[in-house]
């Protein structure tokens, strides 16, 4: 589970070199996905695999296949620092457990750009700290570290100046949206940021969940005079305040100048797609020099561009195909039949005689894009020396193309403490692009967040609006960690998502969803009073919210009659009082009234309630819809403070009923 994680980073390698660090990355890089190399002096031995050298460090117990015990180790030879210059430019993310001067050393003569240099991180051989070294913004390293850490159980180390202002990177902002990141001072811009002085933001388009999503005294400002927004001379913010920076969210290629003291930067969120129609064998010169200069002549961003799309008569162009093969951009393709139905300011009787519509560039870039109106129509180009010709037109999407697969991470928070959560699902929250979940639960799991992120909290009736929501953003191309508390798929939110996924007609695949476990109520409470759990035993919920009480009534009967140990969730609410009294008279039919109740409200949380009591008297004590109450059957007994139902039934013991 915990490599689904870690695609982001892959590949991933780990360095160890001795037996303690070994030790330690070894788990690590088995449950992340990364491969963890040794020196040659802790890969021989006894029992080490002939060709390799490589086996297990206590059993030698040689991979079936490839006799290595961890398909995931391997073997360098050779110095480590001849090792690193081969394996620099493979990795995305590099994690050692060395001495942090010694990779500093070690990897000071192969960094290039922090653009394209891999993230390394550092882990200590106690593993008590994990932290981000190189690349921390761009190449991940702040959050690789943190996802280590939480891996280890460590603490994470980041140093960069943005995460200690509770701020998303400047340089990574537009990365969950899929946004190009343009030209300007981003060091400057960085700065700026960082000493908290007031940077000006003109967002023309994309996403504005960033903004939503920002802390208290920020510097950013997002209310800049006409005069800023047209390029003018203005200088002050709406607040009066000179701005120290400038950030532009555009489509538009801006030309800097280098004569002003303002550092300015620019994102291009992916909005515009271009419609694209050419004669056979027009080559993929013709076809980029034309979209280049309709963008040049029209201060278009090229990063700005989401797509191409053209007829379907076209998907087998050769230029087309090595143009959105080189440039990464998707290509969209639509019947005539489709094309047709939209209206064009040039349409083309010749066009519509050849391929059965009356447009091909201006309607596929309308509906690819979903809008109406075009901001370029068709211009035609021809360059001399080359065969063929092709047609450009733009138009400008919504919203914008993210270039991304969705994923939805759904995610059981435990009963409360984040030490009760597993680590996988610690590092999912710690990961998604977006957290949604009711507002308790995000307070809960509150030390997880990360600046950046998308968090929202939505009231408790509104279970399906969160999957709708959740679903919505991983359609768009985010990472959605959805969470409940206990565990995702008993009375929460799992179900939901992925009955709303089915009822959307999704393949299975798309998003993609992965499900992470946790302790649920059921557990928590029954940890708390010692075992009540040991037998056969049911949950049922009380809440007739969603299930008929007639179904309900039916299932405490049979649960009482077969001498489950029966959890009851949802006991009462404000207005739902008297499902409880009908449970216990229901009980006391089949159970002797001593039988001993445990009614456990917030276990593991601060206002945590436990009282341990019996059939006959439970309703003397405080029920709440937070409380958790365990039945016990007709061999569960209490010894001093402590619920225990036997395993089995002794010989000769039968239901008294």
């Amino acid at each position: 589970m915990s490599k689904l994680l870690f695609e982001e980073y892959q590949p991933l390698a780990a360095i160890a070199t001795t037996p303690t660090a070994a030790k330690l990355l070894l788990p690590l890089t088995q449950a992340i996905g990364a491969i963890l190399w040794v020196p040659e002096s802790l890969g021989g031995g006894q029992d080490a695999h002939p060709t390799t050298g490589d086996a297990h460090p206590t059993t030698g117990d040689a991979h079936p296949t490839t006799g290595d015990a961890h398909p995931t180790r391997k073997v360098y030879s050779g110095s480590l620092k001849e090792h690193l210059s081969n394996i620099w430019q493979e990795n995305q993310g590099l994690i050692f457990c060395l001495a942090t001067g010694a990779v500093v050393r070690l990897i000071a003569p192969l960094l290039e750009d922090k653009s394209r240099d891999p993230a390394v991180v550092v882990v200590d051989e106690a593993g008590k700290f994990v932290i981000s070294l190189c690349s921390g913004h761009q190449g991940g390293a702040d959050k690789l570290a943190n996802a280590v850490a939480l891996q280890l159980s460590a603490t994470p180390i980041v140093t960069g100046a943005s995460a200690a202002l509770g701020l998303p990177g400047i340089d990574i902002l537009g990365v969950p949206f899929g946004w190009h990141k343009g030209e300007g001072d981003w060091n400057k811009v960085a700065g700026v940021i960082a000493r908290g002085e007031s940077v000006q933001v003109f967002q023309e388009v994309g996403s504005t969940l960033w903004q939503l999503h920002l802390p208290e005294g920020h510097p950013f400002d997002f209310e800049g005079t006409e005069e800023q927004r047209s390029g003018g001379a203005g200088e002050r913010g709406s607040g009066g305040i000179s701005p120290k920076a400038r950030i532009w969210i555009s489509l538009t290629q801006r030309r800097f100048s280098p004569e002003s003291d303002l550092p300015k930067v620019q994102w291009h969120p992916r909005v515009l797609w271009v419609g694209i129609g050419c004669e056979r064998g027009t080559s993929k010169e013709l076809i980029e020099t034309a979209i280049e200069q309709v963008f040049r002549a029209n201060h278009l961003a090229l990063g700005a561009i989401a797509g191409i799309a053209t007829i379907d008569l076209k998907a087998d162009e050769l230029g087309l195909r090595e143009l959105y093969f080189d440039r990464n951009w998707p290509l969209r393709i639509f019947p005539a039949q489709v094309l047709r139905s939209f209206t064009v300011p040039n349409p083309s009787a010749v066009v519509e005689a050849e391929v059965g519509t009356p447009s091909v560039a201006e309607a596929a870039a309308l509906c690819a894009a979903g809008s109406e109106t075009l901001l370029v129509a068709k211009q035609v180009f021809r360059l001399e020396g080359q065969a063929g010709a092709c047609t450009v037109a733009v138009a400008q999407a919504e919203q914008e193309y993210t270039g991304r697969t969705g994923k939805l991470l759904l995610v059981g928070t435990g009963p409360g403490q984040l030490n009760q959560m597993t680590p996988a699902a610690q590092t999912a929250v710690a990961q998604a692009d977006a957290v949604i979940g009711y507002s308790l639960y995000i307070d809960l799991i509150s030390p997880l967040l990360r600046p950046g992120q998308i968090v929202e909290a939505l009231p408790i009736t509104q279970e399906v609006q969160r999957a709708q929501r959740a679903i919505e953003l991983a359609n768009w191309g985010l990472s959605v960690a959805v969470v409940s508390s206990g565990d995702c798929g008993i009375y929460a939110m799992a179900g939901l998502v992925l009955e709303e996924l089915q009822a959307q007609g999704w393949d299975g695949k798309t998003p993609g969803v992965q499900v992470f476990p946790g302790i649920t109520a059921l557990q928590a409470a029954a940890s708390r009073v010692g075992a009540p759990l040991m037998h056969d035993f049911c949950a049922i919920s009380l809440s007739d919210l969603l299930t008929p009480w007639e179904v309900i009534e039916k299932r405490l009967q049979a649960a009482a009659m077969a001498d489950f140990v029966t959890a009851l969730y949802n006991p009462r609410s404000r207005t739902r009082t008297e499902q409880i009294a009908i449970a216990q008279s229901i009980f006391l039919q089949y159970r002797d009234p001593n039988t001993p109740v445990a009614l456990v409200k917030d276990a593991y949380r601060h206002s945590e309630q436990i009282t341990i009591t019996t059939l006959d008297k439970m309703l003397e004590s405080n029920i709440d819809m937070l409380t958790t109450v365990i039945v016990g059957n007709s061999n569960t007994r209490t010894h001093a403070e402590w619920i225990i139902t036997p395993r089995g039934y002794k010989v000769g013991e039968v239901d008294r009923h």
